[in-house]
This record gives structure tokens, C-alpha cells and sequence, in this order.
């Protein structure tokens, strides 16, 4: 008959070693457990959600491929009248001025607001032998409260820039003003300086307001662009990342209010 003296003196031990491991576990798990926790901060306020995105930073993606008759990284066609900032500037009778309607409209397109159906997709328009500008808010379909026509022009010529067409672009008969306004020394604003940058070889800044102009993409991508403002990489769709308005020098930065307690955290 075989002794039980071994095994039971092994059982005996694998119950102490087990016992004793409980022990440890039960001593050790707080400080474990403190540990994990990290230090103890003061508890901290935070602030209320911002909100749904900023319009303006979320418009430059509204352009996809499908959605433009000629892509944004296409080269003009060589006979395409090109877009120039002379162009540009000379059909605003001032810095941030709706643009004049540089071409004649048909009874129809004058009736019935078309300007979407060739502005909202831009593209090579052979009427007028160019490309037609993309709009950055084509959610405006009532265009003509806005862009005067001019429909003694047909197609698209360099504008010469005197005070009779800056005058005429509001004025009905820019040769004989009425007398009220002879006297006047009225001039518009300055253009904003281009290639504004914070240092040598930064992103440039955006030297005008945004309003009605969110979309970046619809004024410096694509053929129809202006040339000395078009952009070299169209593919970068987030473009206030790196390039941000230039602010006035007494503008306040202000931290936005505390959902809950109304007040700068």
C-alpha cells in the first residue's frame, strides 16, 4: 500500500502558495490601482461644443471633380481668352464689388436669371471664346440683383480702367453726371496687396473678406481662374489650414463663452 505522505505534504504546499499569492494580490491591488489612476487634478471646466463647422472653413470642398465642366488642374486652351487681374478689376467699380456682367444676354437669359446654367459648372464657352468664371455661391439664383448687365457688350474684352467706366458701372450716362456729382472727389479703396505673407516663404494670407466668397476654389482653381492668382494645387481642398485672412491690427482675440456658466473659461 502505497504512502500518501508525499502527496498530501504537495497539496499542503500548493495551498500555501496559493494563499500566500492572495495575500499579496489584496495587499498590493490599492497601490496598484492608485497608481493607474494617476495624480489627482482639480477638476476642470469645459467649454460648451462650437457647434456645427465654420461654413467658411467647410465651402472650398463643395467643388468635386464631377461637379466642374473643366477640371481644376486642366491647362487653358491655347486660343481661350485669358482672365488677367486687369480684367478682373476693371469690371468692380470697387474692392469687393459684385462684378458687371462683361457680355450681352439674350431676351431669354435676361428673363429667365440662365447665368447658373454656364457659371454654375464653368468650362469653354465658344460664344464668347473663353471660359466661363465658376461662382462661389451658386446657391444665389436671382444673379441680376446683384451683377449689372451690360447689354451693349458682346463678348469678353479688356476693360479700360478710367473714371467714366468705374462711374458708368452705376451710373446710366457716365458722359453728362448729374450736376450733383461734378463737384464730388470721390475715390474707391485701394486694391489689397497681393502675396501678403507673416514671413519669408509662408503660406499667403487672404487679403479680402470672405462673405459670398467662401468657396476658394470657384475663384483660383481651374482654367477660368485668374492667372496671376491661380492656385498650383487644386487637390488641397482645405485651404484656410495654411492660408489665413489678414486682420486688422486692433482686432481682439476672445475666447469663446462657457456653455454653462456664460463666462471666458
Amino acid at each position: 500500500m502505497r504512502s500518501r505522505g508525499p502527496l498530501l505534504t504537495r497539496t499542503v504546499a500548493i495551498g500555501l502558495a496559493a494563499l500566500l499569492m492572495l495575500v499579496v494580490i489584496v495587499v498590493a491591488l490599492p497601490a496598484v490601482l492608485e497608481l493607474r489612476a494617476g495624480p489627482e487634478y482639480p477638476p476642470v471646466t469645459r467649454m460648451a461644443s462650437p457647434g456645427p463647422p465654420i461654413a467658411a472653413e467647410a465651402f472650398p470642398y463643395r467643388i468635386r471633380p464631377g461637379e466642374v465642366a473643366a477640371p481644376l488642374d486642366a491647362d487653358r486652351r491655347a486660343e481661350a481668352h485669358p482672365r488677367t487681374l486687369e480684367i478682373y478689376r476693371g469690371l468692380r467699380a470697387y474692392p469687393g464689388a459684385p462684378p458687371r456682367i462683361p457680355h450681352g444676354l439674350t431676351t431669354e437669359e435676361f428673363r429667365l436669371n440662365l447665368c447658373n446654367s454656364c457659371h454654375a459648372r464653368g468650362g469653354f464657352v465658344p460664344r464668347f471664346g473663353t471660359y466661363a468664371p465658376l461662382t462661389p455661391h451658386p446657391e444665389y439664383a436671382d444673379c441680376l440683383q446683384c451683377h449689372a448687365p451690360d447689354a451693349m457688350s458682346v463678348g469678353l474684352g479688356i476693360p479700360v480702367i478710367t473714371p467714366d467706366v468705374v462711374c458708368g458701372q452705376c451710373h446710366v450716362d457716365p458722359d453728362e453726371p448729374p450736376p450733383s456729382l461734378v463737384s464730388l472727389d470721390w475715390a474707391p479703396r485701394s486694391w489689397p496687396e497681393l502675396d501678403q505673407r507673416a514671413m519669408p516663404g509662408s503660406p499667403p494670407m487672404i487679403p479680402h473678406e470672405l462673405q459670398l466668397r467662401e468657396n476658394c476654389l470657384a475663384c483660383h482653381g481651374g482654367p477660368s481662374a485668374v492667372q496671376e492668382i491661380r492656385t498650383t494645387h487644386p487637390e488641397r481642398v482645405d485651404c484656410r489650414s495654411c492660408h489665413v485672412p489678414v486682420t486688422p491690427e486692433d482686432e481682439v482675440f476672445t475666447r469663446p463663452l462657457d456653455g454653462r456658466t456664460g463666462e471666458n473659461p
